[in-house]
């Protein structure tokens, strides 16, 4: 009996490029359901299942960012491949890469201090933007 192949990574090629053009599009972070609702919108047919594979796909080559919102929703946002962190309106979800010296000096102090090593770390500062404050 042969065996089928198994598909390999470019199986969903077109919807891949389809999502990280609307993440390209954006300056912040956005659930999948809304992902995939802003692509079915755009005429592209994919499949809910199908954007949450593909996400993931990206977190996990470092292509996206995830933030976890206390309700536990996982959001989304395409960033740049350096090390930074996010200040995010926690109204309208507009996010801003900062980068934070003064972050890593604590972080190492702090985890030397206690004797811990192989760490990482993510951080994010919510606040309202000049935008949403003025309307």
């Amino acid at each position: 009996m042969a065996t089928r192949p198994v598909p390999g990574p470019a199986r969903n090629t077109r919807q891949r490029a389809e999502v990280v053009r609307l993440l390209d599009g954006s300056d912040g972070f956005r659930s999948a359901q809304r992902i995939h609702a802003e692509l079915r919108d755009r005429g592209v047919p994919i499949g809910l299942t199908t954007v949450y594979r593909l996400l993931q796909a990206l977190a996990d080559s470092g292509e996206v960012d995830t933030m976890r919102l206390p309700s536990g929703e996982q959001l989304y946002r395409r960033c740049s491949r350096t090390h930074h962190h996010h200040l995010v309106c926690r109204h309208c979800g507009r996010t801003v890469e900062i980068a934070g010296p003064a972050v890593e000096t604590w972080m190492r102090r702090t985890t030397d201090r206690h004797g811990f090593v192989d760490v990482n770390h993510t951080l994010e500062i919510m606040g309202t933007c000049g935008g949403c404050l003025a309307g």
